[in-house]
């Protein structure tokens, strides 16, 4: 008798159907968008702050204050979705942010404008986490690394491609344009998120059961701490007695808002998610993983606009190369994760994206817009190599019920470590310029034979060039030496801030290492 051995049957993996791909897609747009907008005003900031009358002091509250409703609302998003329910709530944000994008072009003064861009960060800021939410529910395991990849496009494209995006509109249409790109996106992403999303009842009772001082609090503190980290390096910091009162007032209700999720029943932000090691680990990654995505389009537009005298769209072309490259290599990382264990592929695109950072540290004032092109390709391959890994090891963990609370936690701390990072390198610069001024303003005296016979040949140059009064021209030449010597420091001073986003980027990824393989095709779920 013969006996046919019974041989195992593959099950087929569960796949999406296209009415989910559909709404994930559509939910992707909205975070490219939120995301994009937190940036597109840098490189046309002075534009803008012609436009409404402002000073330059005053015109980065533009971003700030978009940045800061985001903040604010993306751990709120997980509460307010289960409140009104998460369809209506995605299509009410979906509405509101391209209407309060519009809006802003109507701005003519800056108190008006602070407002307008609030608003649209916190109908923007919804927009990030229920994307990531989206991608860690309605896809499978086997096919969530595919939906991290497209997220991540939206995380690290968008920030590179914003300042482009706005320099082209600026520069040729006028800087009010670049608050009208939103329109047909958002319309676009409504309607699909309508056809696709299910439609839920709301639960109005769970406002009773709200964690309302945890929101209050909450909502205080990091406005507090993110007005003193906008406001701290114009203010010199501490010697001021309003960074110090409003430093204290960040500190008291950040700490009653830790204190109280800690305590009670129902948190609003659930704390103790970050006790689980990869989430924990990740989640500082992440965070760090912030502070350079947000530092570098923060930086490198700064250098081109000071020292080379770049204009908006200048400045967005030579950003440009930090994001197109991404376009190509996103797409194929899951792939990779599928072959190579992901700590290892997140440690190598964290640290190619450091070396990047380490190849602008001997900046001259020959480093212009070209000298810049190899630098930002290889930012763009360690970008694109660095977030689908993270959030695939961060999510690995995490049960789907709390897919939500992990994806605003997540959002938020990379979001505030964009925000203390930009801070914190503005202040770097600011500090190291002056030190390599003083520096350099020892070896520049009169005492010197170079010195004198420079100022001589300025002297003589103004002379042959209209002015007649020696004792104007020998000024004129002094001054001349002392924008030498400024430009000479400032240049040094961003060779520093490019050094120490390198540095952070290094402790992340010897971060990363420290965490657990995850499974193929991890996800929210997968243990």
């Amino acid at each position: 008798m013969t006996t046919i051995a019974a041989s195992p049957i593959a099950l087929p993996q569960p796949r999406a159907s296209t009415k989910e791909w559909i709404a994930v897609l559509a939910g992707m747009i909205g975070a490219f968008m939120a995301i994009l907008n937190i940036q597109i005003t840098n490189a046309s900031l002075l534009d803008i702050e012609g436009g409404i009358g402002t000073g330059i002091d005053n015109g980065a509250w533009i971003s700030t204050s978009y940045l800061i409703g985001e903040i604010v609302v993306i751990p709120l998003t997980a509460y307010f979705s289960n409140v009104f329910s998460f369809r209506r709530y995605i299509l009410v944000n979906s509405i509101l942010f391209p209407a309060f994008s519009m809006a802003c072009a109507f701005a003519h003064d800056l108190g008006t404008m602070i407002l307008l861009r609030g608003l649209q960060g916190f109908a923007g800021g919804v927009l990030i986490p229920m994307a990531f939410t989206m991608v860690l529910t309605k896809l499978p395991k086997n096919q969530q690394p595919l939906g991290l990849a497209i997220f991540a496009l939206s995380v690290t494209f968008a920030p590179a491609i914003g300042p482009t995006i706005g320099g082209y509109l600026t520069e040729n249409y006028g800087w009010q344009t670049i608050f009208f790109i939103n329109t047909l996106p958002s319309a676009a992403m409504a309607v699909a998120l309508a056809l696709t999303l299910e439609k839920q009842p709301m639960q109005l009772h769970l406002l009773r059961e709200g964690d309302w001082a945890g929101i209050a609090t909450m909502a205080i503190g990091l406005s507090a701490l993110q007005t003193v980290l906008e406001e701290g390096n114009k203010e010199d910091w501490f010697s001021s007695p309003f960074i110090i009162k409003l430093s204290i007032v960040a500190f008291v209700f950040l700490a009653a808002f830790i204190w109280i999720e800690l305590t009670v029943k129902k948190p609003l932000v659930k704390l103790s998610l970050l006790t689980e090691r990869n989430f924990g680990i990740g989640v500082l990654v992440n965070v760090l993983v912030g502070v350079a995505l947000f530092g570098t389009v923060y930086i490198l537009p700064q250098y081109l606009g000071q020292v080379q005298r770049y204009n908006a769209e200048q400045i967005g072309n030579v950003l440009a190369w930090t994001g197109l490259p991404q376009l190509l290599l996103i797409p194929l990382v899951p792939v990779l994760m599928k072959r190579f264990d992901a700590r290892y592929i997140g440690f190598l695109g964290i640290s190619i994206f450091a070396i990047s950072c380490f190849m602008n540290i001997m900046l001259s004032a020959d480093n212009a817009g070209d000298q810049f092109w190899i630098p930002n390709i290889v930012r763009a391959i360690g970008q694109a190599l660095v977030l689908t890994p993270i959030t695939a090891i961060t999510t690995a963990g995490i049960a789907p019920a709390d897919a939500a609370a992990a994806s605003g936690l997540t959002n938020m701390l990379r979001n505030l470590g964009g925000a203390v990072g930009t801070a914190s390198l503005g202040t770097i610069l600011t500090k190291r310029e002056q030190f390599h001024s003083n520096i350099i303003g020892q070896s520049v005296t009169l005492t010197r034979d170079e010195v004198r016979d420079r100022l001589t040949q300025l002297s003589g140059y103004f002379m042959q060039h209209g002015v007649t009064d020696p004792a104007v021209a020998y000024h004129k030449a002094v001054v001349a030496i002392g924008q030498v010597v400024k430009r000479q420091a400032l240049i040094l001073g961003f060779s520093d801030t490019f050094a120490v986003i390198g540095i952070v980027l290094s402790l992340a990824a010897i971060a990363l290492l420290f965490t657990r393989a995850p499974k193929a095709g991890g996800g929210a779920g997968a243990h």
